[in-house]
């Protein structure tokens, strides 16, 4: 059967089920083949909050979307193209998000009298004309998945496990997915178990099979590649990117890397990942809650090492003091905090950005350090290669504030030419440094960076005082003088505001826009996408994205002075909002949403639209 051919610049799809479905799997899976033919990639994949969510209910309901194009594309996508609902849950939670005429491929299999009623469907959606606007595609792939497995020596619940590879056959064979990669990952996943390599093998090539075959899919899709800069890539978590982002800053400042971490979500995957790379010098230690990691951390700073925690919000709360301690002591430190949305346990796999106060303030005494924040998956990388520059260069904790929509989402990177990368080379204390050549002042600070000497505990002649108690200045001796508290406590503040930090850049093509809209962190791909929607209906509108939250840009005043209004889109009540205004005393307006989801590009555009207009 000949099949027509039309060719598309962009998609978006959205595998959606139960959790125990394979959702993600498939989504991941779909990815990899995606990138292989240099599509543009963005995903969000949205896990159940619960751990465990009963079978076949809303909050159990877990999706994995993706956006590929022959462009360059800065979101996941706000409505998707086609919907793949394996019960009536996952049709249910995610048809509100749908436009009228997208697909949907539907497991009817599912949509049983028992499984209708536990979401509320008196009537089945497939019967009572709800769905005529949308171009709807009854496929039983359960029962197809099982019948296609009938002659495989595994059991029927193995069967029906193997639907989520069935689909992603008739995916892949709509829009003309390269499936090598795909059986090798299945080859490698059930190494020891060949009868489910060859089962979920069959149950991919049924669904292959089944779209070359059926009359109900009589259009094949095609997505040429997108044209981008020359080098090899891959695609790639922020989780995964932040984790090689570590392993560089060790290579480059050779020095050994220390994790000291406790599983929390969403940040895990990043132990998981370091945990694989040994041979790099990295150590990764699992501790028996937060606060022991963190002081293995900064017990491996002391030590001579590269100190790293990872962790979300409420491991933060935890680890406060230790960081004022690292403060004190004025030792290297970095902290990972992948956002959460919160407060408390709050829901663990949903996205926010509202642990940016704490990061600022959420500490005892005056006790500033530096925070920073990526802006994409692939930007993690570099992310912590600079809270590593910074945290080895100024002796100071840095906080690099990720979140769940980047850490988990991935993206195309571009390898880098690792003798690109920033130097970190650090040059400990061998030698006294007192004017007589034999006392050793661990405060004594270099002129330019104020920091202090970093000496490797056993270096001859270099015996120090550490601890929490406040030093004095240039000998470290325990000092209760006020005058002494006061000067080491504005020093070490000075130490932070003196960081340079690259000047913020202004996206503003015609120069003679009215209105700024400022971001931080993972909003910079929706920011952008309304942006560039808005410029192409001839609006004018500028764009400034904060890497650096603290020390803030040196220009940062003098290009919000420049602009009648500054709009600034956070997930959070407006945190950055209120610094701006504290520091800047520029009326900024926020925009704001705390739904555990990030914002949309549509939205961010209809609200700076009325912005524009009203400026």
């Amino acid at each position: 059967m000949t099949k027509q051919v039309r060719q598309l610049d962009r998609v978006v799809i959205r595998f959606a089920g139960d959790s125990g479905d394979g959702m993600q799997l498939t989504g991941d899976r779909f990815t990899s083949e995606t990138a292989q033919l240099g599509n543009d990639i963005s995903t969000l994949p949205n896990f159940p909050a619960e751990i465990r969510a009963p079978a076949g209910t809303l909050p159990g309901v877990s999706s994995f979307q993706v956006h590929f194009a022959d462009y360059d594309i800065l979101t996941p996508g706000d409505s998707p193209n086609v919907l793949v609902a394996m019960n009536p849950a996952a049709l249910k939670a995610n048809l509100v998000d749908l436009p009228r005429g997208a697909d949907i491929i539907v497991n009817t299999d599912e949509f049983t009298k028992r499984n209708l009623a536990k979401v509320g469907y008196q009537v089945s959606p497939l019967d009572d004309g709800s769905l005529d606007g949308y171009a709807v595609h009854p496929v039983a792939l359960t029962s197809m998945t099982v019948g296609a497995l009938a002659e495989h020596a595994i059991s029927k619940k193995d069967a029906e496990r193997a639907k989520n590879m069935f689909a992603l056959g008739l995916l892949s064979w709509m829009y003309s997915r390269p499936y090598a990669s795909t059986i090798r990952f299945l080859e490698r996943k059930f190494a020891k178990r060949p009868e489910l390599v060859a089962a979920n093998t069959a149950a991919f090539k049924a669904g292959w099979n089944f779209g070359e075959t059926t009359e109900d899919f009589a259009v094949r899709y095609e997505v040429k590649p997108a044209r981008m800069q020359t080098g090899t890539y891959r695609n790639i978590t922020g989780n995964a990117a932040l984790s090689l982002g570590l392993v560089a800053a060790g290579v480059r400042s050779k020095l050994p890397v220390f994790l000291g971490a406790y599983p929390i979500t969403p940040a895990s995957d990043i132990l998981h990942e370091l945990s694989k790379h040994k041979r790099f010098g990295i150590t990764t230690v699992q501790a028996e809650d937060e606060i022991a990691a963190v002081g293995a951390a900064l017990g491996a700073s002391y030590g001579g090492a590269l100190g790293v925690t990872t962790t979300s919000g409420p491991g933060v709360a935890l680890k406060g003091e230790t960081i004022s301690l690292a403060v004190a002591l004025e030792l290297p430190l970095v902290i990972v905090d992948v956002q959460r949305a919160g407060p408390s346990t709050g829901m663990p796999t949903k996205t926010e950005q509202a642990d940016l106060n704490m990061a600022l303030f959420g500490r005892h005494g005056e006790a500033p350090i530096a925070v920073i924040a990526p802006r994409s998956p692939a930007d993690c990388f570099y992310a912590a290669l600079e809270a590593a520059r910074i945290a080895l260069t100024y002796r100071t904790p840095v906080i690099l504030l990720s979140d769940n929509y980047v850490a988990n989402g991935s993206e195309p990177w571009l390898l880098p030419d690792v003798a690109s990368l920033p130097e970190l080379t650090v040059e400990f204390a061998t030698e006294p440094n007192g004017e007589d050549g034999k006392t050793f002042l661990p405060y004594l600070r270099d002129p330019v960076t104020l920091a202090r000497p970093w000496a490797i505990p056993g270096t001859p002649g270099l015996e120090h005082r550490i601890g929490g108690l406040e030093k004095a200045d240039k000998t470290g001796d325990i000092s209760y003088d006020p005058a002494n508290h006061d000067f080491m406590v504005r020093t070490r503040a000075a130490r932070i505001e003196s960081i340079p930090v690259p000047d913020v850049e202004v996206e503003d093509p015609d120069g003679d826009a009215r209105v700024l809209v400022l971001g931080w962190g993972s909003t910079y791909g929706p920011i952008g996408a309304a942006c560039r929607a808005l410029r192409q209906r001839g609006s004018a509108i500028a764009q400034a994205h904060l890497r650096h939250l603290s020390p803030l840009p040196a220009n940062l005043g003098d290009v919000l002075g420049s602009y009648d209004r500054v709009v600034i889109p956070e997930m959070n009540l407006g945190q950055l909002a209120q610094v701006i205004r504290a520091r800047y005393l520029v009326d900024a307006v926020g925009y704001n949403q705390v739904r555990g989801l990030p914002f949309t590009a549509t939205e961010l555009e209809t609200m700076l639209e009325e912005v524009v207009k009203n400026a």
